[in-house]
């Protein structure tokens, strides 16, 4: 059964809840210009990406090309960079920098320690975002309430950063995104027929199993309360970690 069959399942006010993420798409278009979607690549990116191209909206959607990322979704990348109304952007680390990280530390130094993971998400990661969001006043993620207990108090929008962060899914559940890609024929990463509902890059990534946790997949080997890559943590909380 794939995720589509598996999941699909509109809540009760999904129109509402549509109608709403249209609006606020919208809204951000026009009050937070100049921004951008970071795109994953995941289902919910997806569904934004899509809705950006329906809306006509002068959103750019860039993607992070860690090199570490699953064949899977460097071909979603290529088909999407072909079909997408909005341009699409693809960052890449600084090579040298990779180079000397894995020189220094071989390929699986992640699984080492979780200081030695975060270096690498630095690398692979945060300078390409940095970049990435130059000169922009805004981006837009796919953060969901529902995704993890860190996300659970996330708003539409949060303007608590001097670049405001634009969340149209926040109150979206898991159904009603693959309702939105059933109906609209989306297309979507394979990895998620393959019980992987959060995907990263290749080896920090892996299927679930029933009853896990949604981001049980990612950074398995480490204690819950480190599973973020550095992507979504407020400067504060940098600090305190």
């Amino acid at each position: 059964m794939g995720a589509v069959e598996l999941h699909a399942r509109a809540s009760r006010d999904f129109e509402a809840r549509l109608a709403a993420t249209r609006k606020l798409l919208v809204r951000a278009a026009a009050d937070f210009a100049p921004l951008k979607q970071a795109s994953s690549l995941g289902a919910e990116d997806v569904v934004i990406t899509h809705l950006i191209n329906e809306l006509e909206l002068d959103i750019p959607v860039f993607v992070l090309e860690t090199g570490a990322l699953h064949p899977e979704t460097l071909e979603l990348l290529e088909r999407t960079e072909t079909t997408s109304r909005a341009p699409v952007e693809v960052w890449r680390p600084v090579q040298e920098s990779v180079v000397r990280f894995v020189g220094r530390e071989g390929r699986d130094a992640m699984y080492r320690s979780v200081a030695l993971r975060k270096e690498c998400c630095a690398i692979r990661k945060l300078e390409p975002l940095a970049r990435a969001l130059e000169g922009q006043r805004a981006w837009i993620t796919g953060l969901r309430r529902e995704q993890s207990a860190a996300r659970a108090e996330v708003p539409a929008i949060d303007t608590s950063e001097a670049r405001a962060k634009v969340n149209p899914l926040a109150d979206w559940t898991w159904g009603d995104v693959w309702h939105y890609i059933a109906v609209n024929g989306v297309d979507y990463n394979p990895l998620h027929d393959q019980f992987y509902p959060s995907i990263g890059c290749a080896p920090c990534t892996r299927a679930i199993s029933l009853g896990e946790d949604f981001r049980a997949g990612r950074w398995w080997w480490e204690d819950e309360s480190a599973k973020e890559c550095g992507l979504h943590v407020k400067k504060e909380e940098k600090v305190a970690a």
